[in-house]
C-alpha cells in the first residue's frame, strides 16, 4: 500500500471507529454519572459546563489503536511503542479523571504522583529511542544534524514530559485540543511519508517500513481527533479529560522524536508552547510581583475573558497551527 494511501485509510478508519465508539461510550458514561467538575477559579462561563460527560479520551485512544494496527503490522518497530506510550499516558489521565469523578473535586492525582508516572514513562521511551533511532537530531531547514550523545536521554525526557503537559494545558475550550492536534498530526503524517520515501530511495528498507507505519499512526491520531470532534465541538457533549489530553500529548511527543526533527515541534506546536509559557509567566509574575500578566491563564482563558467566543478561539488556534505546520513542511520540499 502506498504511503499516502495508508495515511488516508488510517484517518478514515480511526475517525469512523472513534465516532462509533462515541455512540456506545456516551450512554455508558451517562449511566455511570461521569460528569466534569469545573474549577471555581476558572472562567465563570465554564460553570454551566459542570456535569458535562468526561473521559471521552477513551474513544480517541480506541480510534488511534484501530487506525494504526491494521496498517502497520508489517513494521511495529516504531508504531507499537508509539501506541504503548499513548495508551500509558492515557492510563495516567484515566486514573486522574476517575479520582476527580469519584471524589467530586478538580484535583485528581496528586502532583507528585503525576510527575513520577510521567517521568517513568518518559525515561523508558527515551532509553528505547536512544537504542533504536540513535542520538542524532536533524535540523531540516539547514540540512544538518547534531549528535546529542549522552545528553539525548535527558533531552528526550524533557521533550516528552514538556509536550504531554503542554497538550494537557491547552485542553480548556470545546474542540481546541483535538482541533490543533489533528492539524499537527496531519503535517507529521506528510513528513513520515517523505521520510519513508527517502529511506527507501537510500536503500534502508526496514527504516522505510517503520516510517510508513508511523504514517499510519499519525493518520490514526488525525482520525481519532476528527471523530472526537463530532461530540466535542461547541457546545461539547463530552470532554476528553486528562485521559485524552495526556494520551494525545504522548502521541505528539512520539511523532516528534521518531521524525528526529524534534526542533520543529516548538514551531509546529506553537500553540502548545504559547499555552505553557502563558502559565509559567502568569505564575512567575504573580509570585515575584503579585501582579498578573494575563486576565487568566492558560492563554485561551485570557481570550475568553476578552469576550472572544470559544468557536473563534478554536478557529484562530487551528489557523495559526496550520500556518506554522505549512512553514515547517517547506523544510522537506
Amino acid at each position: 500500500m502506498e504511503k499516502l494511501e495508508k495515511l488516508i485509510y488510517s484517518i478514515l478508519v480511526a475517525a469512523v471507529v472513534c465516532m462509533v465508539a462515541g455512540r456506545l461510550l456516551l450512554p455508558l458514561l451517562r449511566r455511570l454519572k461521569f460528569g466534569q467538575s469545573e474549577r471555581e477559579e476558572g472562567p465563570q462561563s465554564h460553570l454551566k459546563k459542570a456535569g458535562t460527560l468526561t473521559m471521552g479520551g477513551i474513544m480517541i485512544i480506541i480510534g488511534i489503536v484501530a487506525g494504526t494496527l491494521p496498517f502497520s503490522m508489517d513494521a511495529l518497530h516504531y508504531s507499537l511503542p508509539a501506541l504503548l506510550v499513548t495508551i500509558s499516558y492515557g492510563l495516567v489521565g484515566f486514573l486522574d479523571d476517575f479520582i476527580k469523578i469519584k471524589y467530586k473535586n478538580t484535583k485528581g492525582l496528586r502532583a507528585y504522583q503525576k510527575i513520577i508516572a510521567q517521568f517513568a514513562i518518559a525515561l523508558v521511551i527515551a532509553i528505547y529511542c536512544k537504542e533504536n533511532i540513535g542520538t542524532v537530531i536533524e535540523l531540516p531547514f539547514f540540512n544538518a544534524e547534531f549528535d546529542l550523545g549522552m545528553f539525548y536521554i535527558p533531552f528526550a525526557i524533557f521533550l516528552i514530559v514538556g509536550t504531554v503537559n503542554s497538550v494537557n494545558l491547552i485542553d480548556g475550550v470545546d474542540g481546541l485540543t483535538s482541533g490543533v492536534t489533528l492539524i499537527y498530526a496531519f503535517a507529521m503524517g506528510i513528513i513520515f511519508v517523505y521520510l519513508s520515501e527517502t529511506s527507501a530511495a537510500a536503500g534502508s528498507v526496514m527504516e522505510s517500513a517503520d516510517y510508513s507505519a508511523m504514517t499510519a499512526f499519525a493518520g490514526a491520531v488525525v482520525g481519532g481527533c476528527m471523530g472526537f470532534l463530532r461530540y466535542n465541538a461547541y457546545p461539547a457533549k463530552v470532554f476528553m479529560g486528562d485521559t485524552g489530553s495526556l494520551a494525545l500529548g504522548g502521541a505528539v511527543a512520539m511523532m516528534a522524536l521518531y521524525s528526529r526533527a524534534v526542533l520543529l515541534l516548538p514551531i509546529m506546536g506553537g500553540c502548545y508552547v504559547a499555552t505553557a509559557i502563558s502559565v509559567i509567566l502568569q505564575v512567575g509574575s504573580y509570585k515575584l510581583r503579585k501582579k498578573r500578566i494575563f486576565k487568566m491563564a492558560p492563554l485561551h482563558h485570557h481570550f475568553e475573558l476578552m469576550n472572544i467566543s470559544e468557536t473563534k478561539i478554536v478557529a484562530g488556534y487551528m489557523i495559526v497551527t496550520a500556518i506554522l505546520c505549512l512553514v515547517c513542511l517547506l523544510a522537506y520540499v
